[in-house]
């Protein structure tokens, strides 16, 4: 089968990340795949080596959209987060999807939530009723962590992967300079208001941390702290109890690796969220802001699935500036990696978000 993924990048590569990750699962088993993708930038290092059978396409060339569309439209159309595909492109895709021509989806690949709402919508149909694509139906997919969603991404051989992963041999070939006494703490985040909370707490803690901060906006964030906390002293001399390794663009593998290698993995946006779900350590997730405090909803609805203790709802509200209430201490990892891997263990009896796909394609579900 052909699968066409449209992507638009609105900022920080989590679109990206996410498509990127579908178009490798569906190619996987020799699946065709083309990728549209408006900045296709961030893919020169979070995968350099591409994949065998997907193609990345820019979907602002016109005479990529031009070719396209006078070739044979994709079984399967899959219309990302809401981002609208090129009119030309749709209008072959309703041609070739005639009465008596071959059956074609079009599916309406929606973002990651707990909130009720995704298992009412899951699968529903969408009539198009103007544009070139009218007279055909969309088919909502929302991605979720109940059997009755669409579940998440997950490889079929990612629990053998994880299960032989050698965590101080990947250190080592990273060039961190890691000591067995040391807990390691990823930090993939915006600009959190606890960070400097954050920083102070495992400075002056009694056990030594190191803090492997993502390249990008994690570390221009602690960067630009740091000169203005040590211009103040309010951090103690060398950072006490607190080493910092900042690290380069991480391919997509690279990234689980750091979540796989640490005890703690801070992480913001929904692909990091399921990766460090699959990682199993205990995690705080920085949800992407809104205005209108919507995501106050859609984190407290994640945290309810996930059986949060107080002490981990807590540190997210804190962590995501929900009040102005300190960052509880991080005192308490073995409850809060208790909760994650019982979680996990619910998530891995559900099938992943690929098959459920192929399923919904093939009418099956």
């Amino acid at each position: 089968m052909q699968w066409d993924i449209f992507c638009k990048v609105i900022d920080n590569h989590g679109d990206l990340g996410v498509c990127w990750r579908l178009a490798c699962q569906l190619a996987a088993p020799g699946e065709r795949v083309r990728l549209w993708v408006d900045d296709a930038a961030a893919l020169r290092w979070m995968a350099p080596s591409g994949c065998d059978g997907v193609s990345v396409i820019d979907w602002l060339d016109p005479a990529a959209v031009q070719k396209a569309a006078a070739a044979p439209a994709p079984d399967v159309l899959i219309e990302a987060f809401g981002c609208e595909p090129a009119p030309e492109l749709i209008a072959s895709f309703a041609e070739s999807s005639a009465p008596g021509g071959p059956e074609r989806a079009w599916i309406n690949l929606e973002y990651l939530s707990a909130e009720p709402y995704v298992e009412r919508l899951h699968g529903l149909p969408s009539p198009v009723f103007k544009g070139p694509g009218a007279g055909l139906t969309k088919r909502f997919f929302y991605p979720g962590f109940t059997p009755a969603t669409g579940g998440l991404l997950r490889e079929p051989d990612l629990i053998e992967r994880q299960a032989r992963f050698d965590r101080a041999q990947w250190l080592a070939a990273q060039q961190i300079p890691w000591r067995d006494d040391e807990r390691l703490v990823s930090l993939f985040c915006y600009e959190p208001p606890a960070l400097a909370g954050l920083l102070n707490q495992l400075a002056e803690g009694s056990e030594p941390t190191r803090l492997l901060v993502t390249a990008g906006r994690a570390t221009h964030a602690i960067q630009t702290l740091l000169s203005g906390q040590e211009q103040s002293n309010r951090l103690p001399h060398g950072h006490g109890a607190l080493s910092i390794s900042y690290l380069p663009y991480l391919t997509q593998p690279d990234f689980d690796h750091l979540l796989w290698a640490c005890d703690l993995n801070f992480v913001r946006g929904e692909d990091s969220l399921v990766r460090a779900l699959w990682a199993g350590a205990p995690l705080v997730w920085q949800i992407y802001p809104k205005d209108d405090d919507a995501h106050h909803v859609k984190l407290n609805a994640w945290l309810d699935w996930l059986g949060a203790p107080p002490s981990l709802r807590r540190f997210h509200h804190a962590w995501n500036g929900f009040d102005d209430s300190p960052l509880p201490p991080l005192e308490t990892l073995g409850p809060w990696r208790a909760t994650v891997q019982i979680a996990r263990q619910r998530l891995r009896t559900q099938d992943d978000l690929v098959t459920q796909l192929r399923q919904l394609v093939a009418g099956k579900s």
